[in-house]
Formats: C-alpha cells, structure tokens, sequence
C-alpha cells in the first residue's frame, strides 16, 4: 500500500541520459531534482528527504562510492534507498558502490530499460 508519491533525487552527468531520466520522471508526474556534486547530493538528501536517491557510478563530477557512504552513514539519511547504475563492465565499481551502501546497483542498460519502473517504484512511499 503506497501513500503518495514522494521526491527523487539523482546525480547523472551524461546530459542526453540525464534529459531521458527527467522526461521519464515528468511522464510519470514525478518530481525529481538533480545534483551535481557530493556536498550538494548530501544537502538536498538532506533537506528533501527524497523516496529515492539515483547515481551514476560513472560520475566525474563527484565520488558516488564515498557520497553514498556518507549518506549511508548518516543518520539523517542512512534510510534512504540509494540506486547506482554503471557499465557492466566495471565490476570493481559495482562491488565498491553495494559495499558503500547501495541498496541495488544494475548495469546502465538494465537501469535505462527498466527507468520508468524504477522512478514509479522509486517514489511510492509505503504507507505507514
């Protein structure tokens, strides 16, 4: 049983990946917001309390392994479900991002294939 929709937060780089995720998320009438580095990722997780928090393990702009571990490691938000996504490929990454504290990690492929699911999932916040 879900409640209402709630806010996700997400840290993509690649702009034509990034435009994909946010016309998906208007699609859905979802509302998502995006940082772009580790300290502003920790202070919107922060302040909006966000159903879901996405990354790009792939990021230059910021270290998603440590900014997930910092929020993992917080109390303020350790709760919150955090989601990485890379190349299949770059399974040291994969490993480091669900030792930092990733509740799923999926190659690009799979999370671009199942985006609209994810964003719906993502957002349903369970009743209490």
């Amino acid at each position: 049983m879900y409640d209402r929709l709630m806010a996700i937060l997400a840290s993509v780089d690649d702009l034509f990946f990034r435009s994909k995720v946010r016309t998906t998320a208007k699609h859905l009438g979802i509302e998502i917001t995006f940082a772009g580095t580790s300290d502003e990722m920790i202070a919107q997780a922060k302040s909006l309390q966000p159903t879901l928090v996405i990354f790009d393990l792939n990021s230059s702009k910021m270290d998603p392994i440590a900014t997930i571990a910092s929020l993992k490691a917080d109390a303020a938000t350790s709760d919150l479900r955090a989601i990485g996504f890379a190349s299949h490929v770059h399974t040291e990454l994969i490993a480091a991002a669900r030792k930092a504290g990733a509740d799923d990690v999926l190659p690009r492929s799979a999370f671009a294939g199942r985006l609209a699911e994810i964003l719906q999932a993502g957002a349903a916040k369970p009743a209490p």
